[in-house]
């Protein structure tokens, strides 16, 4: 784990994973970001709260924690909120539509893939589980689809056979 200072009350720390660097900003009370690929500078600096966010991950990484359970730093909005509730509300393992997140959220579909795109907490809100319809499959974070690709297949190689609903 590597950690470093951003402003005063804000940290950053590392956690190497499958899909390379996962980083974690705090700020205050809240997980303020989690970035795949971004490598964080190297400090003493420890704190709980990142402590705490890097145990998650990496139990999850380990397939052994399925839901998330940090402070995040609260939604810019009442729609983004209740667009954030909707994405985390898709069950480990499972995907969704953008259209069937957007129809449970009372919004439309673009709706949803601007959520996504924009979500400062991917793999905490699982936007990867959010899929096209039809048509390319897009992922803002990490390497793109490739990392959308492999978020989804681990989840489904870690549930009982029984549970799989795709195809590896």
């Amino acid at each position: 784990m590597e950690v470093c200072a951003i402003p005063a009350s804000s940290a950053t720390a590392s956690l190497a994973t499958p899909i390379g660097k996962v980083s974690v900003t705090m700020a205050g009370a809240h997980i303020q970001r989690v970035r795949i690929g971004h490598l964080a500078a190297s400090s003493e600096q420890r704190d709980p709260l990142l402590d705490e966010a890097l145990a998650q991950l990496a139990a999850w990484f380990d397939g052994r924690l399925t839901v998330f359970d940090l402070p995040l730093e609260p939604a810019a909005s009442e729609e983004a909120a209740r667009l954030r509730a909707g994405i985390a509300a898709i069950p480990y393992g499972q995907t969704r539509t953008y259209g069937a997140v957007g129809d449970a959220c009372s919004a439309i579909a673009r709706a949803v893939g601007q959520a996504c795109k924009t979500n400062a907490f991917p793999i905490i809100i699982p936007c990867h589980r959010v899929v096209s319809a039809s048509g390319p499959e897009y992922y803002s974070a990490g390497d793109g689809p490739r990392t959308k690709g492999w978020l989804l297949d681990f989840e489904a190689s870690n549930l009982p056979p029984d549970r799989r609903t795709r195809l590896l």
